[in-house]
């Protein structure tokens, strides 16, 4: 299932963050920053491009038929005049994992978990499932959405805190993906099934963008 792999926002984001980018990887920044997580500079970026890619690629493991509502106000509102009650349809209803959003970076975390401490690691993820929660927003035809800069920003002050310049890069990272998977997507699934059309992706649409960056700004400003 191949979808728009970014939204128009994080378009510009990224060509304005390009030229950024450009420069810090002819001075050599990215590439200490990527030593940080036991990557070197061109596996980071590749990872970095395949994640982008993959975000186009939904996986599905839920696929059933569900009972939903008429939104037109029109024919809601003579349904309910003539019969009493709203008029229902069944709509296909379709549960996927997003291979960028969510498996690729899932993985890298796990790659992580065994070079970091752990308790400051489960305590700033904690931190962040909260924070995520909290900002998620059920939005219609997209699922969960949340603020795109926010997560990978406050992970890495949560990562300097908890364990300083010391595995503070990988820490940011696994905070911020799987505080933003458990946090806004997984904690959310009823929600956004209640909607009950259409493709709702683990680690797509709405939250990809704030997934994305964590691993751009995380190993950029810890």
């Amino acid at each position: 299932m191949f979808f728009l792999p970014f939204s128009v926002a994080i378009f510009f984001i990224l060509i304005l963050l390009l030229p950024v980018l450009f420069v810090l990887i002819s001075v050599g920044a990215v590439g200490v920053a990527f030593q940080k997580l036991g990557l070197s500079s061109g596996t980071g970026l590749t990872f970095l491009f395949l994640s982008l890619l993959g975000s186009a690629i939904n996986i599905p493991i839920q696929d059933k038929t569900v009972e939903v509502a008429e939104n037109n106000p029109e024919v809601s509102g003579l349904h309910s005049f003539f019969y009493g009650v709203q008029p229902h349809f069944l709509q296909k209803q379709i549960l996927a994992i997003n291979l960028g959003g969510c498996i690729l970076p899932v993985m890298l975390c796990l790659y992580l978990l065994p070079k970091v401490p752990i308790v400051p690691t489960v305590a700033c993820t904690a931190i962040m499932i909260v924070v995520s929660k909290l900002l998620a927003r059920p939005t219609p035809g997209i699922g969960i959405a949340i603020p795109a800069f926010i997560p990978p920003v406050v992970s890495a002050i949560l990562a300097l805190l908890f364990v300083g310049h010391h595995s503070a890069t990988a820490v940011a990272y696994i905070s911020g993906v799987l505080g933003v998977l458990i946090g806004a997507d997984l904690l959310n699934i009823r929600t956004i099934q209640k909607y009950g059309r259409g493709v709702m992706s683990i680690g797509g649409a709405g939250v990809f963008d704030g997934i994305y960056l964590v691993g751009i700004i995380a190993v950029l400003i810890t």
